[in-house]
């Protein structure tokens, strides 16, 4: 199974809105076939197990992360291959939460006669999917806050320097991110001071990845200038404009190949409820929000995060007017503050990674 989950990990933000899945097949102690999901429209992890199994699967035992699915989707369903091929017992880590399967894949194939094993490895599986199953059950993408600060909590030094507060190995990881999202968002006033590309270069030589999140720019007054460099990136980008927004200003931002969203704006800002529910239906699972402190604040105000990837640097800036991590109004007492649960601390060469799950208000 913890192989099945290295290979699921594969496949993160590149199959959506599928979720990423991995699967081993073994056979008299040894692997006969294993796989990972593939683009949508292309055979699952099942599937790919299987084929690389062959004649050999039947009699088989198959470990894999997420129940088979039972349904004809773009692709036939799962459980229906394993029952031909003659699998003789299925190790699930986890039921789909996708309400079309839960358990229904399950029940296809002990009907069948083969033996299944539910729970191994639990918590790991439902980590690799936890972006499908909010999409799955809420239409909405999991929203994961990324910022770097010092050790007093700063981003940036008064005069607005932040390059770089964050290790080399950190930045890496930043792309990792990027490259398992389908979509990268920040405020235009991120965009007007640092002017970030928002690529993923996270290839084994450092390069550009093929496969590029969508960009998206939350600007209310359409504030973002022409030359900045997310147009000239390879990708796609999404500009979240106010409604009062002029038809030349959205014949500009067209004509240079972004697409355009139009939101009622909430002081001063988009409505971010409305535009995670937008990007929803646009299959959009995943969304790494990377700044700056006022769309950072919005989004802890409003308690519309998921997950918090906060990198902190062993320096220390210091400065009243040094801007912080988190802007918005923020909690008016410690017992109403964001309240992170699950949490986790890593190296990150000389920072410290945090990770945690904004527990629900």
């Amino acid at each position: 199974m913890e192989r099945a989950i290295s290979l699921a990990k594969l496949a993160l933000g590149q199959v959506s809105p599928n979720p990423a899945v991995g699967a081993v097949i073994v056979k008299d102690s040894e692997v006969i076939g294993q796989g990972y999901t593939q683009p949508p429209g292309s055979a699952h992890a099942e599937i790919m197990a299987l084929q690389e199994a062959g004649e050999h699967g039947s009699g088989a035992v198959m470990y894999v992360t997420l129940e088979p699915c039972s349904h004809y989707g773009r692709t036939p369903p799962c459980a229906k291959a394993i029952i031909k091929a003659g699998i003789k017992e299925v190790h699930a880590a986890m039921i789909d939460p996708n309400p079309i399967v839960n358990g229904n894949g399950i029940k296809e194939l002990e009907k069948a006669g083969i033996t299944v094993i539910i729970g191994e490895r639990a918590d790991d599986a439902r980590e690799v999917i936890e972006s499908y199953t909010k999409f799955i059950t809420t239409g909405r993408p999991f929203v994961n806050l990324k910022f770097a600060m010092s050790l007093d909590g700063k981003i940036a030094t008064r005069t607005g320097d932040s390059k770089w507060i964050s290790s080399d190995e950190s930045r890496r990881y930043v792309h990792f991110l990027r490259y398992t999202s389908d979509a990268v968002m920040v405020g235009v006033n991120t965009v007007l001071i640092d002017d970030p590309q928002l690529t993923s270069r996270a290839s084994v030589w450092g390069g550009m990845t093929k496969k590029q999140p969508l960009r998206v720019i939350v600007d209310a007054k359409g504030r973002t200038p022409a030359t900045a460099k997310v147009f000239k990136e390879p990708g796609r980008v999404l500009m979240a404009l106010g409604e009062d927004i002029s038809p030349a200003q959205k014949k500009a931002y067209t004509k240079l190949g972004a697409e355009i969203l139009e939101l009622p704006v909430k002081k001063g800002i988009v409505d971010l409820d409305k535009l995670l529910t937008e990007l929803g239906k646009k299959e959009i699972t995943s969304m790494l929000v990377e700044g700056g402190a006022a769309l950072l604040g919005s989004f802890c105000d409003l308690n519309l995060a998921d997950k918090v990837t906060a990198f902190i640097a062993p320096i220390i800036i210091g400065g009243e007017k040094a801007r912080t991590a988190i802007g918005g109004n923020g909690a008016d007492k410690i017992v109403n503050s964001l309240k992170l649960e699950r949490v986790k601390s890593k190296r990150s060469d000389s920072d410290m990674m945090i990770t945690g799950y904004i527990g629900r208000k």
